[in-house]
């Protein structure tokens, strides 16, 4: 029998992807049972955009998904979580799902192409539309193929006569066929459009400077130099003095790069922990301690690359576990694959942490003692609220660390980031920068990010509003989940406020005099000394 205009048809696409396949160097996977988030055989599916008050912070929004009778394929949404290359024999095939939009990606092409150059990132919005638009294709080919199937076995319910029931069972299987490789390349596209999409960052806020750290911006400055009338010491040399941190003995032990807290140097690191922590469980964030380690695939989901060739992140090896560089991506992951209510948002989180990190290629002598280390203490604050309220509660997260480092007798300046300063996650960034006499020079103590939905497309941290909808049959009914924003911020990264603690408080005899706010926390003592022999 003739070979049908859809086998013709398949098999024309097929000769047409093969340099698309070269070209990216990927062997084709075996045949998935899933591409899309909803069965399109008899579904058609409906897109709404969903309201957004906050029109100034553009995302890549999800759409709601409903199905009603006839057959239609559009932007392939689907969880986060869910598992991309199930078996398959393609190693770099993502793991995991990321909530994307493609089709408004495809819709702010030049924006985003624009957006990813002031970034210096490596990510091809071309490549990702072009992937899209050709699994939408191969989509409705599917689809065709399906329906002729549909058609043919049909067909073959009534009675027949021997030879023509024959010819319908071998266009059948000729069918089969060609729908089995037709889904064998749509499940690969699938892979193709999911690792070349989680590869575009965050869309970015149009107030940031366009370039390197170079181009940062002072959004204020707090506080004023301290005048010394004696020669003035760095951190190392007050610490070893006073017996505050041993770093020789921590290189035998452990390596370069690692330190020993000892006598008030321990107090000291204590004391900024519970004092930050008792001032935000004040201001209703809620406490917590969190995992040393953590799976890769929630760290990739936050948006950092652990096993990347200049990750800054500990792999164990032969598991998919990682040392935590930061709460921020445990505090993701405590909400990931979650449905919230409006009611319960925001969320206000703060979590004590050990944080680990390579520091590959760190050197020179502004990064000596505890400035740059491979592990350290930390306070994060986290926030998951709706969109409309991310650049509020982005304000109050920066006006919290004012706050605190003012009330420690700082010196320091709050820097607005410019874009190829930000990670892939954050929208908009603030760095605060304490002045450091003993290394003359101003020194990152944290930041503020608001990453919107960003992080939460990939982890699937989703909200049902509260008000419902008017329906098109006049009806009322739920609003579509929302995806919330994330935002993250340092309240205290202990080693480096123990470096801007020790030089600028360091007196003429080289004791230090411990900031008013500290001294309840360590037993009331108000200045470290010299120990006698």
């Amino acid at each position: 029998m003739a070979t049908s205009s859809l086998e013709l048809l398949a098999r024309s696409w097929r000769q047409q992807a093969m340099p698309l396949h070269h070209s990216l160097s990927i062997l084709r996977p075996k045949v998935l049972t899933e591409f899309l988030s909803c069965e399109v055989v008899h579904s058609r599916i409906h897109f709404h955009r969903i309201p957004y008050a906050c029109k100034k912070v553009p995302c890549m929004y999800q759409r709601s998904v409903r199905c009603s009778s006839s057959a239609a394929v559009e932007t392939p949404v689907t969880s986060a979580s869910a598992p991309v290359n199930s078996g398959g024999s393609d190693p770099g095939a993502p793991t995991w799902r990321a909530s994307l939009d493609f089709k408004w990606i495809r819709e702010n092409r030049d924006a985003i192409a624009q957006n990813i150059q002031n970034r210096n990132s490596s990510a091809d919005v071309d490549l990702v539309v072009q992937l899209y638009d050709k699994s939408i294709s191969v989509g409705h080919e599917v689809e065709k193929l399906r329906t002729e199937r549909n058609r043919v076995a049909n067909a073959m319910k009534g009675k027949l006569d021997p030879g023509k029931r024959q010819e319908l069972i071998e266009e059948g299987k000729r069918l089969k066929d060609a729908l089995t490789d037709l889904e064998a390349d749509l499940s690969l596209l699938s892979e193709q459009l999911q690792r070349e999409g989680q590869k575009i960052p965050n869309m970015t806020h149009p107030q940031v400077a366009v370039g390197s750290e170079a181009a940062a911006t002072v959004h204020k400055m707090v506080g004023s130099k301290r005048e010394f009338d004696f020669p003035v010491k760095n951190h190392v040399e007050l610490g070893e003095s006073l017996e505050l941190m041993d770093f020789e003995a921590a290189a035998e032990v452990s390596g370069t790069k690692f330190y020993y807290l000892k006598n008030e140097g321990m107090l000291l690191e204590l004391a900024l922990v519970n004092w930050a922590l008792s001032e935000l469980v004040k201001r209703g964030f809620v406490p917590y301690s969190t995992p040393d380690l953590v799976r890769s695939s929630v760290i990739e989901k936050c948006g950092f690359q652990p096993r990347g060739s200049n990750t800054q992140v500990y792999s164990v090896e032969g598991t998919d576990l990682c040392l935590a560089g930061t709460a921020e991506i445990l505090l993701g992951g405590l909400y990931m694959d979650q449905i919230l209510s409006e009611k319960q948002l925001p969320l206000k989180l703060v979590a004590f942490s050990h944080c680990f990190r390579t520091e590959a290629g760190a050197a020179g002598s502004a990064t000596r003692g505890l400035y740059r280390v491979h592990q350290f203490s930390k306070l994060e604050m986290f926030v998951i609220c709706k969109p409309e309220d991310s650049e509020r509660f982005h304000e109050e997260l920066i006006s919290i660390e004012e706050e605190l480092f003012s009330s420690l007798g700082l010196h320091f300046k709050i820097l607005d980031m410019p874009t190829e300063d930000l990670g892939a996650p954050a929208y908009r960034k603030y760095d605060f920068e304490a002045w450091m006499p003993g290394l003359d020079r101003y020194g990152e103590i944290s930041s503020a990010s608001n990453c919107t939905d960003y992080q939460s497309r990939r982890l699937s941290i989703r909200y049902r509003p509260t008000d419902d909808i008017i329906l098109p049959t006049g009806k009322k009914g739920k609003a579509p989940l929302q995806f919330a924003h994330t935002l993250n911020a340092t309240a205290v990264a202990v080693p480096r406020m123990i470096v801007s603690i020790l030089e600028n408080f360091q007196q003429s005899d080289g004791s230090i005099l411990i900031p008013k706010v500290l001294q309840p926390y360590m037993s009331g003592r108000e200045l470290i000394c010299r120990k006698s022999n």
